[in-house]
């Protein structure tokens, strides 16, 4: 388990860490979230040593990560998909840090094979696409069978297949009992991956709650109904106080009444509805609604429209 208890982190006058205090639990996928700036890899450098809190801690099943006796077959982690030799090749990459962490050769044959690169394993590391040092990052985090995993942003410069993957190596792992915490900007995944979130903004908590939980906190829920009678239907609910909007398909968009009430209202003018359901909110909007105010660089701008300022 990691336990981060009052970390902070300053960089001279600025604040990137702000007295974090969260646990990570092994049996589970954990999702750290948060906008660009938010502190997410400064905390996670932490964990892994490569940073010194300026206060408080941060431990590995209650130990500091320099006072682990063989790091690496305690904590995995990928927080540079580049850091590797270029020189190298990814067997040789790998090899190397076996060597050093008392890990068998054999090992580093099966997390080449578990990540997919066993047939690329002697090619120079340096003319590996984004990709492929993704998947020789994971194969490094993976070396010494660790019980707890830390990656930051896995997904980056994977295809489809290979995001698929990772989400099932993500909750392979954590079903056999591991720790695993990742960062990621992919809503989507994170939605599918995750069991628990904990999410920051500007160095501060903003939620530490399970998956389901923190997309319900959302108030970005709507019901959809669909009528032969939709205009009747459509004054009949603005008149009731909700924002009623229509949809691509002919359907009603409703917010601010749910769907029991919607129904009720349509009961009693006789409107006869053909659909009604309630729409929960995806956890890519409860996300953007709860951490609109953390986010530090806001686009405004249209690309299109204005002078030629060539």
């Amino acid at each position: 388990m990691i336990e981060a208890r009052n970390l902070s982190k300053s960089y001279g006058a600025t604040l990137a860490v702000d007295d974090l205090t969260f646990d990570v639990k092994p049996g589970t996928v954990t999702g750290f979230l948060g906008p660009n700036g938010a502190g997410k890899t400064t905390t996670m450098r932490m964990i892994v040593g490569l940073d010194r809190p300026s206060k408080g801690t941060v431990t590995i099943d209650g130990r500091q990560y320099r006072d682990l006796p063989v790091p690496l077959q305690e904590v995995g982690a990928l927080l540079d998909a580049k850091a590797f030799h270029g020189g190298r090749s990814g067997y040789n990459h790998l090899l190397c840090l076996a060597q050093a962490n008392g890990i068998p050769r054999r090992r580093v044959d099966e997390v080449l094979a578990i990540v997919g690169l066993d047939a690329a394993a002697k090619r120079r590391a340096k003319a590996f696409s984004l990709g492929m040092g993704q998947r020789l990052g994971i194969a490094a985090a993976l070396l010494g069978d660790p019980r707890i995993l830390i990656f930051d942003e896995p997904v980056n410069g994977l295809d489809p297949e290979g995001i698929a993957w990772v989400r099932r190596l993500m909750r392979d792992l954590a079903g056999a009992g591991r720790t695993v915490f990742v960062s990621s900007h992919l809503m989507s995944e994170m939605a599918l991956t995750a069991d628990h979130v904990i999410v920051i903004g500007r160095g501060r908590l903003i939620r530490d709650e399970s998956t389901a939980r923190f997309i319900d906190s959302s108030s970005a829920r709507s019901v959809l109904v669909r009528s032969p009678a939709a205009t009747q239907l459509s004054e009949l609910l603005i008149g009731e106080g909700a924002t009623v909007e229509p949809d691509p398909s002919g359907a009603l968009v409703v917010v601010g009444l749910d769907a029991a009430r919607v129904g009720e209202i349509a009961a009693q003018a006789g409107v006869v509805l053909h659909e009604l359901a309630p729409q929960r909110a995806s956890l890519e909007e409860a996300f953007m609604e709860l951490t609109s105010e953390s986010v530090e660089f806001h686009a405004t701008g249209s690309a299109s429209g204005g002078q030629d300022d060539r």
